[in-house]
């Protein structure tokens, strides 16, 4: 062998090492993952992010993978003329909408991501939290949006639920037999009705009803920046008290609304930490991780 080809192998080796720690640190831990955004449309990028999941749990690690699935929901809609609202980004759901979505999440999205753990040597099993009761929730409230007049406007969401109360003992189980959860992000009401919840809001309350170690959310985004038109600087660390006041300010707003309130209650519930990490980046998890470096933005 040359020079050059075992300074790779070298170099291999210094990656290991340095990754040792982190290894060594999370055995036996809980991660939750928020899958999301172009790392579920593009091939390449859902075999990095499952290939990092299945790792996880070979090393160790409990991975347990939420997900939402918003082009797909999307997508079918137009297909049926529909057209998408959103609203502080959530989707504005009626009761034709909701069965649409449990379409798309439960009967397309899940499944095709158990298929693919268990492809790549995981064993993948799919819920909603509509097993076991895993997810009750109660229908939003009307929310108050801005108008054009002095008058007050206030939409309401339909069927788009916030968590109430969350029975893990089905994922409890799954882990201790080596299984990797796969959760959309449906749940149910005390009624028995299907409601749409925002899965960054699942991935954050699930992370505090499990004691995990980490949630890691993965968007179409490199992390949070110093201004609004992400031509500022990255912000690599971001403390709870700050990510409140860029919310307020406007300065974190839209879609990336319910990604820092889930980051924020997690933390306010004994979650270690919480990350926002860029899932159209190739092994994006590994390299925040396991890396002395890492990416995105951590929210302490």
């Amino acid at each position: 062998m040359d020079k050059e080809g075992m300074e790779k192998l070298i170099s291999k080796a210094e990656v290991l090492i340095e990754a040792l720690p982190y290894i060594r640190n999370f055995a036996g831990k809980t991660f939750v993952i928020k899958y999301g955004g172009q790392a579920m449309v593009s091939e390449e990028l859902k075999r990095s992010v499952i290939q990092d999941v299945v790792l996880l749990k070979f090393i160790g690690i409990n991975p347990i993978l939420v997900h939402g699935g918003g082009r797909e929901i999307t997508t079918l809609m137009e297909r049926l003329g529909k057209k998408a609202r959103f609203v502080e980004g959530l989707r504005v759901t009626d009761r034709e909408t909701m069965e649409l979505v449990e379409m798309a999440l439960v009967g397309k999205v899940n499944k095709e991501i158990v298929n693919l753990l268990n492809q790549y040597g995981g064993k993948a099993v799919g819920l909603s939290g509509k097993d076991s009761n895993m997810l009750v929730a109660r229908k939003r409230a009307p929310v108050r949006v801005d108008s054009d007049t002095k008058d007050e406007e206030y939409v309401d969401l339909g069927f788009v639920g916030d968590i109430v109360e969350i029975n893990p003992g089905v994922i409890h189980t799954l882990n201790e037999n080596n299984y990797i959860p796969v959760i959309s992000s449906i749940g149910v009401s005390e009624d028995g009705e299907s409601l749409n919840i925002n899965a960054d809001h699942v991935a954050g309350e699930l992370a505090s009803a499990l004691n995990a170690e980490k949630l890691l959310l993965l968007t179409d985004m490199e992390g949070i920046f110093d201004s609004p038109d992400e031509k500022g600087a990255l912000i690599s660390s971001l403390s709870r008290r700050k990510a409140r006041e860029m919310i307020i300010s406007g300065e974190i707003s839209s879609g990336m609304i319910p990604k820092v309130e889930a980051c924020v209650r997690a933390l306010n519930n004994n979650v270690s930490r919480a990350h926002i990490i860029d899932g159209r980046l190739s092994h994006s998890m590994l390299l925040e991780i396991f890396t002395d470096e890492g990416i995105g933005t951590m929210v302490v």
